[in-house]
């Protein structure tokens, strides 16, 4: 990329034609940014994603805010960096160093920031919601992972904080030019006579987009001509790049910003996209020990081919119903078997074990075992997963023990369980619905209300227990209708 660089704080250009530069020069954007700062009382939170344009954001601020006199610091800034346990290792361990010199930077310069990470809790985590609650890899139809990994967490950080102090002002890297959706949804919250936009959701919060009219030019002349004041090399971050013009993920805090499947700024999980091209780049960078990464996500990728999916998922809803496909032409899939998740299982625990021994130094961990400690449970006490099965898993694939707590939740042991089924085949009835119907008589034991009870049994009565193959051989609508 040609730049023209000159010396001075005035003098950030672009060759290229509608630069923001050619209408008002770097100090004149610090002095905007000093103004707004100290316009009122309101803390701020700068989303930073260790990309471009966040980057590009947090250095304005930082120098803008280095110019004020100390004594007009009067306000908090917050700066969060959305970690959703899946993300592309550079990312993360990028992220995570500079987390680390921001927060030693700004106490020894004396600026009021502090950066952090937030994250999903565990029980939302991609993996509890695949492996645990059966949900499908995330399509463009389904794209379940940004509410759960990206938006509920910066939300619930933005609540603590519209709670405590009364109004915030979150600061985000987004820019006009990155796409006509962004540019609309940008201008619609825009208040009139103000720097400032409505929060999409939020009365008491306040967005500020300071670079809302940089190119992606404009971004890549500031950060390569202005030093980090906290320690990272932007040429290293534009090096991150496989070109100047490529994406990232921003703070997400609503649902019109895109996917970041082909970005490295991405989780290295996702299944939006076809083809993975981040993770195959770095590979062929040299990456080898990403390679497993790589296979996995493909895995996960072929269990939403609409051919495969019969493979995969259960043709029960996780209610317990079936429904048809809206154009009636079949069943529409539930969530993944039991039986897959164990081989899903699996696979991970064996890619992490491959990237240990690649790479050990990376250190890069693809299950918390906090996650795997929940996961068991749903699999026992939701999935009917009566020899609990993940901790040998684990045991075989690892070849050491977790701290796994006794399996003390009052179910049926492998034993009793091979005795019920045998009655229930002589029977003809669904063990399944007979586990239910024992466990919800368990659950009951105490409950003053008769009607209570009643509408348990109703519930788990009124769920599909016939098999799949029963089903299909009466599939029309109307009898699905009577077993919904």
């Amino acid at each position: 990329m040609k730049l023209k660089i000159k010396s001075g704080e005035k003098s950030v250009t672009s060759i290229k034609n509608n630069s923001v530069f050619e209408k008002k020069s770097l100090d004149s954007i610090y002095n905007e940014i000093q103004k707004v700062y100290l316009s009122d009382s309101k803390p701020w939170i700068i989303g930073y994603s260790g990309g471009k344009d966040s980057t590009t954001i947090l250095q304005l601020i930082w120098y803008a805010l280095a110019k004020l006199p100390k004594k007009n610091l009067h306000k908090k800034v917050h700066v969060i960096s959305s970690n959703t346990l899946v993300e592309s290792p550079f990312l993360i361990k990028m992220a995570t160093e500079s987390i680390k010199k921001i927060n030693v930077a700004s106490r020894i310069q004396k600026l009021p920031l502090s950066a952090e990470h937030v994250m999903p809790e565990i029980n939302n985590s991609f993996w509890v919601n695949i492996l645990g609650r059966g949900y499908p890899a995330p399509t463009k139809t389904f794209r379940w992972c940004t509410d759960r990994l990206k938006i509920q967490p910066a939300d619930k950080y933005i609540i603590d904080k519209v709670a405590y102090h009364g109004d915030v002002i979150v600061v985000l890297g987004v820019r006009k030019d990155e796409s006509a959706t962004r540019a609309q949804a940008m201008n619609l919250y825009k208040i009139k006579n103000s720097l400032l936009s409505r929060h999409s959701k939020y009365p008491q919060a306040f967005v500020y987009a300071p670079i809302s009219d940089f190119s992606t030019d404009d971004v890549w002349s500031y950060l390569l001509q202005k030093k980090n004041p906290w320690g990272m090399n932007n040429r290293d971050l534009l090096a991150m790049y496989k070109n100047p013009d490529d994406t990232e993920c921003p703070l997400v805090v609503d649902k019109t910003t895109t996917s970041c499947g082909n970005s490295r700024f991405g989780c290295w999980t996702c299944t939006v996209v076809k083809k993975d091209k981040s993770l195959q780049n770095l590979i062929d960078q040299g990456n080898d020990w990403m390679i497993p990464l790589l296979e996995l996500r493909d895995f996960l990728y072929k269990t939403t081919l609409p051919e495969t999916k019969h493979e995969y998922r259960d043709f029960r809803g996780r209610n317990g119903h079936v429904r048809m496909k809206s154009n009636g032409t079949g069943i529409s899939r539930g969530p993944y078997k039991l039986s897959f998740l164990k081989i899903l299982l699996e696979k991970i625990l064996q890619a992490q074990k491959k990237i240990n021994k690649m790479a050990p130094e990376e250190k890069f961990k693809l299950i918390l075992p906090k996650e795997l400690y929940l996961i068991r449970e749903m699999w026992v006490r939701e999935k009917g997963d009566w020899s609990d099965s993940l901790p040998k898993i684990y045991s075989e694939i690892m070849g050491t023990d977790l701290d796994w707590i006794d399996n003390d939740w009052g179910l049926f042991s492998f034993e009793e369980k091979t005795i019920l089924d045998k009655i229930c085949l002589n029977e003809n009835i669904s063990t399944e619905l007979i586990v239910s119907l024992l466990d919800a008589e368990r659950n009951i034991q105490g409950m003053t209300k008769r009607s209570t009870a009643l509408n348990k049994i109703d519930k788990i009565l009124r769920k599909e227990w016939r098999s799949e193959k029963e089903v299909l051989k009466t599939m029309v609508q109307g009898d699905l209708n009577d077993h919904k």
